[in-house]
């Protein structure tokens, strides 16, 4: 893998951004009573699952480590999450907090792809691409809930 120092930090930014992802769903489960978008957070939580298993087990093949998201961030993610969520539950504005979400994830991948292009390992580059194209994915599902 060359370029092993930029390929090592954009498999770090897409191992947060799931995991991100995963905490909100996480944290906004429980505040959901809409059984409908319930199982779409729950699917979309197994979709990222997915989406961090096949980027530590690249990590781990390339003898990296991933760097998890720090405790200050998670408890300011959730905290957002749980006041945002009991100003207002219901299905439109749970689709909107998720929306918004995947649209800053998305951003930060076409970021990362953009900043490294040339430099970017194909097979990380295919990493950020799916994960990509599964946002876009849920962007889709989720405005059908507004």
């Amino acid at each position: 893998m060359d370029n092993r120092k930029e390929n090592e930090e954009m498999l770090n930014n897409l191992y947060k951004n799931a995991h991100i992802a995963m905490q909100s769903i996480s944290d906004l489960l429980p505040e959901t009573e809409d059984k409908m978008m319930k199982d779409e957070l729950e699917a979309e939580f197994n979709g990222y699952k997915q989406a961090i298993d096949d980027i530590s087990c690249f990590m781990e093949k390339n003898e990296l480590t991933p760097k998890d998201i720090g405790p200050v961030k998670k408890m300011m993610l959730k905290a957002s999450v749980k006041m945002n969520a009991a100003k207002n539950s219901d299905r439109s504005h749970v689709a909107e907090m998720m929306i918004k979400g995947t649209v800053m994830g998305l951003t930060d991948i076409y970021r990362d792809l953009g900043e490294n292009e040339g430099v970017t390992d194909p097979d990380v580059k295919v990493l950020a691409q799916d994960l990509a194209t599964l946002e876009e994915c849920y962007e889709q599902r989720l405005k059908t809930f507004l």
